[in-house]
């Protein structure tokens, strides 16, 4: 906000910023002024077979009125269950969802009813997940590619989660970089209207997507990739853990613009 970068849009979690008023709202607003806005939810739950949060949604739809952003985004996942006690539970976290048909309903059904109360298209972003489902019967690529096409949201690619859930599958990581090239490949044309970029943890026997290091060469290799084949999609770079300093966040937004060119 002090040295005001030359940047596209500031992106921020929705949640964040759910209260009337205080000191959040008021740096988010600040920030309107100078810079566009993209607001991406963790919490709206898609992907919950019990249905969207009535609140949540109603408190979503009063950030989007007030801040006016240009696009809104939230994940491919679940977090709310339905329980015995009358009372849905919510994780709060990223849960992966099925890839079936059951699943797809699920999704269009309520991406749907978000589109409807915020009236507007949203994005879907594509998770990082560490487990599958047993009954997982659709290719990931194809069922983002009918959940847009029935649903008329668009897809917020994050190629850094590509990378991940290939590496855990046990590519390595030039193998990694060809499975997610090949489910770009897959994709609908011009359904992609955002990509994130981050960084990612190695530890032993898995990869983490921690977003809190510099965006790895595989994941540049796959955004090279996708830039080649998408066009000039608006990107993100995201860092949420061990925040550096602000030049190091834009020597990467530079990298991601040299791509571009």
């Amino acid at each position: 906000m002090q040295e005001r970068p030359t940047l596209g849009f500031l992106e921020v979690h929705s949640e964040n910023f759910f209260a009337d008023g205080g000191a959040a709202l008021a740096v988010l607003m600040a920030g309107r002024a100078q810079y566009d806005i993209s607001l991406h939810g963790v919490g709206l739950s898609l992907g919950s077979a019990c249905g969207l949060d009535a609140w949540h949604l109603d408190r979503l739809a009063a950030l989007v009125e007030r801040v006016e952003p240009m696009r809104v985004s939230d994940h491919a996942s679940f977090a709310r269950v339905g329980s015995a006690f009358g009372k849905n539970l919510h994780a709060s976290d990223l849960l992966p969802i099925a890839f079936s048909a059951d699943s797809l309903n699920v999704m269009v059904a309520n991406v749907q009813q978000a589109q409807d109360r915020l009236r507007r298209p949203i994005l879907v972003e594509n998770l990082s997940a560490y487990l599958a489902w047993e009954d997982d019967s659709i290719s990931e690529p194809e069922f983002f590619n009918a959940l847009t096409q029935r649903s008329g949201c668009g897809v917020l690619l994050d190629v850094n989660n590509l990378v991940v859930n290939a590496r855990n599958q046990g590519l390595t990581k030039q193998a990694s970089v060809q499975a997610a090239c090949q489910w770009i490949d897959a994709l609908r044309p011009g359904t992609v209207g955002e990509i994130h970029l981050a960084g990612h943890a190695e530890l032993p026997g898995i990869v983490i997507d921690d977003h809190g290091s510099r965006v790895s060469a595989e994941v540049w290799q796959v955004y090279a990739h996708a830039i080649q084949v998408l066009g000039r999609v608006p990107s993100l770079i995201e860092w949420d853990t061990d925040v550096p300093a602000l030049a190091v966040l834009l020597d990467e937004v530079r990298l991601a613009k040299e791509l571009m060119t």
